[in-house]
């Protein structure tokens, strides 16, 4: 099931609520949580509940050996099991095929990968699960005692399939005890259509852009080998723009959802675009997915102090290799790494004075470069790509020129609102005094439009599966 859909929307989502404000105490809804999501869950993959079930179980009572024996070798053997494992099955689904593939490429050998269906989920899930057992090691948590609320924890079904990567310490109090006020719903549901408007106004269409001019992976790419420069630098910011809008708007609707239910998870898109430099731009983009890297592997001493930017590189390659099982995934981490050594080399002094206009045209130039990276997929097409983006197959092209005039709106309000326009807006109209009522109804008007519009997009739309399934 996904959160693009008339079925989630108009019944799924009003049933659950109904369900969930009904009950009477946190115990009852809890209960009402955990069968929803495992229903959510299972409508999409049904056999990959168990591995989400054995996940929350083995974790469970890891938690509870490390609270028993806190410091003391089962409580290390705890932790170790629990990395083994968790990362062993995310490994055996996600990487074994890329590593046979690259063995039968080497050796001319014609190996079978031996994982054939990747649970849904399970890149997210699987850190959720580290983070709370680490964070039980070291002290930041207290390990759940009550299975239940494990459960519901491991299984919560605006963030189960996707991001955010929400952490137990973030939502370990509200676990016990939720309050929901009129302010959260209203915030919850304005989130929610925000999110939904993002991915079927915005990103859908996108994405048409982005395959009228490259092709895609099914077809091996097939156009990007024939694109003009301008063909392709207008594809890539739309690739750019386009991931934009897909991943936030999950997002959006994950944390939505969450507040409705009274849990407040944590932002994880804050206006990217607008960094002034690659490492700032990753202090705003997929903010749960860095922090987790950043938390539990750079500062690990793993290669010692005096070899700190070999742990830098470690992560950037790790937060590759995470979104995919090939080369390119792992030439994107990487590429990013490089920036992150420079600035890093330059100095945060020598940055800040640099001129805003240089920095902002690096930043962009470097992050919409690093999308075209992080698009295509297969080597061949890789190589097209660097081709055709310095003009190997020309300057421009009439089909281009058609693409950018016929999609004229879409570029123009999908760059405003990478900006937060409608933030400073809000903030200057609650600020004065008489236009609270004024900005409350338009935002009610905003919301039924949004609203309206994408469900009659829905409607007849079947391109609704959201970017994060793919990772």
């Amino acid at each position: 099931m996904v959160f693009a859909d008339l079925f989630f929307l108009y019944f799924f989502m009003p049933v659950c609520l109904l369900m969930y404000f009904i009950s009477k105490n946190t115990a009852y809804r809890n209960v009402v949580l955990i069968f929803f999501s495992l229903v959510f869950y299972a409508w999409g993959q049904p056999i990959g509940v168990l591995f989400l079930l054995f996940t929350t179980v083995l974790d469970y009572f890891n938690g509870r050996i490390i609270g028993k024996y806190k410091d003391r070798l089962p409580a290390k053997f705890a932790v170790a099991a629990s990395l083994i494992i968790n990362l062993g099955l995310l490994a055996f689904f996600k990487y074994s095929g890329f590593v046979v593939e690259n063995i039968n490429a080497l050796f001319n050998l014609t190996l079978e990968s031996p994982a054939k269906t990747l649970p849904i989920g399970i890149s997210f899930y699987t850190f959720r699960t580290i983070s709370y057992i680490i964070d039980c090691y070291w002290g930041k948590v207290k390990p759940q005692k009550n299975f239940g609320k494990h459960l519901m924890y491991m299984s919560l079904f605006p963030a189960i399939t996707a991001g955010p990567i929400v952490r137990y310490e973030t939502v370990e109090d509200q676990i016990d005890s939720r309050k929901i006020k009129l302010e959260d719903i209203s915030a919850g549901l304005s989130k929610i259509i925000l999110g939904i408007a993002k991915k079927v106004i915005v990103a859908n269409n996108l994405s048409t852009v982005v395959t009228s001019l490259f092709g895609d992976f099914d077809s091996g790419y097939s156009l990007i080998g024939k694109q003009s420069m301008a063909g392709t630098w207008l594809g890539i910011i739309s690739v750019a723009l386009w991931y934009y809008f897909d991943f936030s708007g999950y997002s959006d609707i994950a944390i939505g959802l969450g507040r409705l239910f009274g849990f407040k998870f944590n932002e994880n898109f804050n206006y990217p675009f607008i960094c002034k430099n690659i490492a700032e731009f990753w202090q705003r983009w997929h903010i749960s997915l860095g922090t987790f890297f950043r938390d539990y592997l750079l500062y690990l001493p793993i290669f010692g102090k005096r070899r700190q930017y070999a742990s830098l590189f470690l992560v950037w390659f790790c937060t590759g290799l995470w979104h995919g099982a090939s080369w390119n995934f792992i030439f994107w981490g990487l590429y990013y790494g490089i920036f992150i050594f420079i600035e890093q080399k330059i100095g945060k002094k020598k940055m800040k004075k640099i001129p805003l206009l240089i920095t902002h045209i690096y930043s962009k130039i470097v992050i919409v470069i690093g999308f075209g990276i992080f698009y295509f997929e297969t080597l061949g097409s890789l190589g097209n790509y660097f081709k055709s983006l310095v003009g190997f197959n020309g300057l421009i092209d009439s089909k281009t020129k058609l693409l950018l005039m016929n999609n004229l709106w879409l570029f123009v309000v999908a760059i405003l609102f990478t900006m937060p326009i409608v933030k400073k807006l809000k903030e200057v109209m609650y600020k004065k005094q008489g236009t609270l009522i004024l900005a409350n109804s338009m935002g009610i008007v905003i919301n039924v439009a949004l609203l309206l519009v994408s469900s009659l997009l829905l409607v007849d739309s079947t391109n609704n599966a959201f970017l994060y399934f793919r990772f």
